[in-house]
């Protein structure tokens, strides 16, 4: 263990500098020489003169004086019009003349002048880096590539008596987010606070209002159900895992390369109670567990080819969307040993009837090639779905329902390898639907084969108009298939049909557990999601039943029973008392929770009954006005709702409810939605993150 500051610091050092860290170890000295740039020039046109020799003598030709001064003010134009992000995977163009300023490692190894040059990155690892020119305050270490700044970090001893809290003050308030090394997209991507136990980072300084997230592995260690924090590490310190894994020099250019965006998101505010919609610029960088859940799938798909399932536990609050878009984009590319693609189409599947927009946006959102990605969303009907995977769409997203119609507009594939992710497993992913979905896709020869070998039957005599014969086909495991299926709450059945095999039982039957485990404890510690029952208040069933007479003073039983209790919790005054409870402790409780954004769910025993409090929030929501500004309600459930108490009224659906002020199907509503964690159904309030409240 380190003795002091200066110790640890040299420890991370001298691996990062190793062969298996792989940068080279530098001084700020062509930072401070060029401090007004906030880069050193020097080595960001050295890298472009050994790999783009050509392109820099046209370019010096054109320059009458200083063409470093020239090229970096080219560079500066590039950042401030398109962002860092876009320059470092892009490059830039000046006057017909294409720039790169960094080369990322390709999927494969077959062109040879692609991996040499991605060998030519200068990757640096820089002690005490002096930023600014107004003080002479300096960075306990930087990370550059090609002498752009790029993960600045800063470094406590709980031996000298700091710990990654004083880190993140550093931060804080002794790193002024004007520094134009700090500006959001312009230099530095990541910025760390890391002692001897944990990990923390942010994409933006914002002076005291900068907001650090965990980046730790967990209590239990990475993939695995535990809390916050890390575990003990023999080996080493328990943050190692950071310098290690994911700032190691292929690790951080890959981050570059495929992790990292840059997005506007809208979100509404309020003002002097007004509500306006305001466009917000941040910086994504995967959390620990969405990092490490996407190198651990794709490291599994090399090793292992296609015919795999993989259940991945992720609790609410793990930012499933993007882990989701991160694996869809990798399983789309990724090649095998032998430089071949591995999957043919890419298909993201959810059990929403009217398609997840977050999870749309999300994916979309994404660097990607034109055409890459084909949503068949509400306005394309099952033919579109048909056409996406007869047209070999890279990726797909689509509701699981569509597949039940667009069965008889597929081919039959021969050949064809599909990756299929799929949102919310446990929701009925087992049923028609699913095996539905798992016969579209199967590889018919392959199939007919195995058949005609199990009946000892020949290959000819199969006859695939026979609905027997093609429930058997379909159903188990198929070798050109392979299932990527999150959820929170992982029923048997689901583990039965995506779990790893991890083990067997004394009578040798297979014990199956997730792949990867985001779990509600860690959520909750880390702050994501707040813990219902740390604070939560029953609303007694306490009413008499009616006695039979005074004479006989029997209790209500059986069906009676059963009648009697369904009309009370169904009961109008009885739905509007609890509504009125609920909203009371919401609005002056809940949605002050993290951060002011907080949002609640509200769990109902049946759709009817959710149909019924959605009803009866929006009316609250109605009459208290003045005191709900900022809060909205919708509801999430599948198929269609009639009420007798509402007789005038059309079957309700989620898409008909979840409407505008102008009638319209309300995007942000939708975008918002947190899904149905508990397996229950459901409405949601509030504008982000969920405080949950069960009826």
């Amino acid at each position: 263990m380190a003795e002091n500051e200066k110790q640890f610091e040299s420890n991370i050092e001298a691996f990062l500098i190793s062969p298996d860290g792989g940068y080279e170890k530098a001084t700020d000295a062509g930072y401070t020489a060029s401090s007004d740039m906030a880069l050193d020039i020097h080595t960001l046109v050295g890298f472009v003169k050994a790999t783009q020799p050509i392109m820099w003598q046209r370019f010096e030709k054109q320059c009458n004086s200083d063409p470093y001064r020239k090229f970096y003010k080219c560079f500066e134009d590039a950042v401030q019009m398109d962002g860092l992000l876009s320059v470092m995977r892009h490059g830039f163009k000046h006057r017909g003349m294409d720039f790169k300023v960094c080369y990322f490692k390709p999927e494969s190894t077959l062109n040879d002048v692609a991996v040499k040059r991605y060998e030519q990155n200068v990757c640096q690892c820089i002690r005490q880096w002096h930023y600014s020119q107004q003080n002479n305050n300096s960075v306990d270490m930087m990370l550059a590539i090609n002498g752009i700044p790029v993960v600045a970090i800063e470094l406590k001893n709980q031996l000298t008596g700091q710990t990654v809290d004083n880190a993140k003050l550093q931060w804080q308030y002794d790193r002024d987010q004007r520094e134009p090394a700090f500006w959001l997209n312009h230099r530095i991507l990541a910025y760390f606070a890391v002692d001897l136990y944990e990990a923390w980072m942010t994409t933006q300084l914002a002076d005291g209002k900068t907001h650090f997230l965990p980046f730790n592995q967990g209590s239990s260690g990475a993939g695995v159900t535990g809390g916050a924090g890390n575990p003990q590490n023999p080996n080493g310190y328990a943050t190692s895992y950071l310098w290690e894994e994911v700032l190691q020099r292929d690790s951080l250019l890959d981050l570059i390369h495929r992790f990292i965006s840059f997005v506007k998101e809208k979100e509404e505010v309020v003002k002097n109670g007004v509500t306006k919609t305001v466009t917000k610029e941040k910086m994504i960088f995967p959390r620990y567990h969405q990092y490490d859940v996407v190198r651990k799938i794709m490291a599994d798909v090399r090793q292992n080819g296609v015919g795999t399932n993989y259940l991945i536990q992720h609790s609410a609050g793990s930012g499933k969307s993007n882990s989701i878009a991160w694996i869809a984009y990798r399983l789309a590319s990724v090649h095998d040993a032998e430089n071949n693609g591995l999957f043919d189409s890419v298909i993201v599947v959810t059990n929403r009837v009217v398609l997840d927009s977050q999870l749309q946006d999300t994916i979309n959102s994404f660097e990607h090639q034109v055409g890459l990605v084909e949503a068949i969303d509400d306005k394309k009907n099952s033919r579109s779905l048909a056409e996406a995977i007869n047209d070999k769409k890279r990726i797909i997203i689509c509701t699981i329902q569509k597949f039940l119609f667009a069965k008889k507009d597929m081919e039959k594939f021969r050949g064809r390898k599909f990756a299929i992710i799929i949102d919310e497993a446990h929701q009925g992913q087992n049923g028609e639907s699913a095996k539905s979905l798992r016969r579209s896709l199967i590889d018919i020869g392959i199939a007919i084969k195995e058949y005609a070998e199990e009946a000892g039957v020949e290959e000819e005599e199969v006859d695939l108009t026979d609905e027997y014969i093609n429930a058997v086909i379909g159903q188990g495991r198929h070798d050109n298939q392979s299932f990527f299926a999150f959820t929170a709450t992982p029923k048997g059945q689901t583990l039965e049909s995506f779990g790893t095999v991890v083990g067997t039982t004394s009578e040798g039957e297979p014990i199956k557990a997730p792949f990867h485990v985001y779990s509600m404890r860690q959520a909750i510690e880390e702050g994501y999601i707040l813990d219902v029952l740390a604070n939560y208040t029953t609303v007694k069933e306490a009413f008499r039943l009616i006695r039979v007479s005074e004479d006989n003073p029997e209790l209500i039983e059986g069906a009676a029973s059963r009648a009697l209790f369904k009309y009370y919790k169904q009961h109008g005054y009885t739905i509007a008392q609890k509504t009125e409870m609920i909203m009371t402790n919401f609005l002056e409780n809940c949605r002050y929770q993290i951060g002011g954004k907080g949002k609640a769910m509200v769990v109902a025993d049946s759709r009817a009954n959710a149909v019924r409090y959605y009803l009866a929030i929006k009316k609250y929501l109605a009459d208290h006005a003045a005191e709900c500004v900022g809060s909205d309600v919708m509801i999430a459930f599948s198929g269609e709702v009639t009420l007798d108490d509402y007789p005038s009224e059309k079957p309700f659906t989620e898409a008909t409810m979840n409407l505008d002020e102008n009638g319209k199907a309300d995007r942000w509503k939708i975008e918002n939605s947190w899904g149905d964690a508990s397996g229950q159904k459901g409405y949601y309030i509030g504008s982000e993150k969920w405080f949950q409240a069960n009826v």
